[in-house]
């Protein structure tokens, strides 16, 4: 058994897909940086609104809820941009190229001619020579 985390991953799916762990890093890290910009903001937020309280006065429990509100959206914003480029590592990782070289069906960059082999990759990611 290989630990990702907490969990447990059995060898066969560890052996199978070689890029898990630096997947599930990624992925820890995307929930990790959510989690402190949701901290962050709600502060950042809720000072910002005290020191305008008292021009704007209004009730204590709005300051709160538009603070938890304006954290949760900072923290929903960026966790699914850093959960896309675990996305894009994953596919990576297991197909050797990137989401746009998938989607547009492009090969890469480098002709056969400029690196002086003649290998070609199927559109699987293999090699073939």
């Amino acid at each position: 058994m290989v630990n990702i985390g907490l969990s447990r991953v059995d060898d066969a799916v560890a052996a199978k897909h070689p890029g898990l762990q630096q997947y599930a890093a990624c992925q820890s890290h995307a929930f990790m940086k959510g989690t402190g910009t949701f901290v962050l903001g709600t502060g950042v937020m809720f000072a910002l609104q005290r020191a305008l309280s008292r021009r704007l006065p209004y009730p204590f429990q709005w300051t709160v809820l538009l603070s938890v509100v304006a954290g949760s959206v900072g923290s929903y914003a960026v966790t699914r941009v850093e959960t896309q480029k675990c996305s894009n590592l994953w596919i990576y990782l297991e197909m050797g190229r990137g989401s746009e070289e998938r989607a547009t069906g492009t090969p890469s960059m480098e002709s056969p001619e400029e690196t002086g082999s003649t290998r070609k990759t199927t559109r699987y990611g293999d090699v073939m020579e």
